[in-house]
């Protein structure tokens, strides 16, 4: 059986999730990823409103979506973060508050807990999200760093982060944080730091998303084979790299989508990733969970761009084989 294709819902939160079930379905997609924020996923309603859920669920049903994740990228991200009007702007009104920077972040970390109590109730067990990083902006050792700092940095991710997982672990729900620039963990040694300082606990996993691996020069099919145990949720994304000796890899404080960047998230198939070698990977790790569509591609009409890399996705994913080639043939393992 092929790994069930949803579409992220958070580039398309603009539109009422009724709207964009009847789409989604239309376009044949499996399935939703949902968005905590919009009208899609609404955390304090779940928990506070007898009905919502089911009513959610009956929305899906109507037109045979399934839901296997939520996503709080945006709450997420205020937990160990620095804080500035970016969040202010992205975070719900109650949780930002007086925007005092200690209140947001206990807020926050309340909302995540809320989050895991709402997903179980809705009967899923993953929900993605980012944790943000109080050292990403150290990311260049200028000044030299004091590296005390840096490690410090990962302590107090797991200080921030371990009470929120105690209450996942409770709900039977795994937090998946999408590997990612800006978070604790955005290639292979940071991953490895933060798979460390969490303790490697069942209720911290991973969201792959290879389109964050293109700028950095990284191989998305060894990413997966060295992570795959730890890796519970895929999005499917694209980047385009255009380093031609003018453009910089580090985005030049440029918009998505402006030429003058040196690289560019596009439509799945269109860009750097090798989408054949990432599927290979996923198999030979055993992955069977849902390949989610997070389509961005500035250049593109969203509608046509998410039926393009639905219908790319399907071309490229394959059931891995169970059988040897030896086996294949009828023939007998050597001795």
């Amino acid at each position: 059986m092929r790994r069930p294709i949803t579409l992220f819902t958070g580039q398309w939160a603009d539109l009422a999730l009724a709207d964009l079930a009847e789409k989604a379905a239309g376009w044949e997609f499996d399935g939703l990823e949902l968005a905590c924020w919009g009208d899609h996923f609404e955390v304090d309603r779940a928990l506070a409103e007898p009905d919502y859920l089911r009513r959610k669920r009956e929305l899906l049903d109507r037109h045979g979506l399934a839901c296997h994740a939520v996503s709080t990228h945006l709450v997420g991200q205020a937990v160990c973060d620095p804080l500035d009007e970016r969040h202010r702007n992205s975070l719900p009104a109650e949780v930002w508050g007086d925007g005092d920077p200690e209140g947001v972040r206990e807020r926050a970390t309340e909302r995540m807990k809320d989050t895991a109590r709402a997903a179980a109730a809705f009967g899923i067990d993953i929900v993605i999200g980012f944790t943000g990083s109080a050292i990403w902006h150290r990311l260049y050792a200028f000044p030299p760093p004091d590296w005390d700092v840096v490690e410090r940095g990962y302590e107090q991710f797991a200080e921030r982060w371990s009470p929120i997982i105690d209450v996942f672990e409770q709900e039977g729900v795994r937090f998946a944080l999408e590997v990612h620039p800006t978070e604790i963990a955005y290639d292979f040694v940071t991953t490895e730091r933060t798979l460390d300082a969490i303790g490697r606990r069942p209720g911290f996993r991973l969201n792959f998303d290879p389109s964050h691996m293109v700028p950095q020069f990284l191989d998305s099919a060894l990413f997966v084979e060295e992570f795959g145990e730890y890796i519970a949720h895929v999005h499917i994304k694209d980047s385009l790299r255009r380093l031609d000796g003018r453009r910089s890899l580090l985005g030049s404080h440029l918009n998505f989508g402006d030429p003058r960047r040196g690289w560019d998230f596009v439509s799945a198939g269109r860009g750097d990733v090798d989408f054949e070698a990432l599927i290979r990977a996923l198999g030979s790790v055993g992955y069977r969970g849902p390949l989610s569509i997070e389509w961005e591609d500035s250049a593109m009409d969203r509608e046509s761009g998410a039926q393009e890399a639905l219908r790319f996705i399907r071309g490229v994913d394959f059931e891995p084989s169970k059988l040897t080639p030896m086996g294949q043939l009828g023939v007998e393992a050597a001795v």
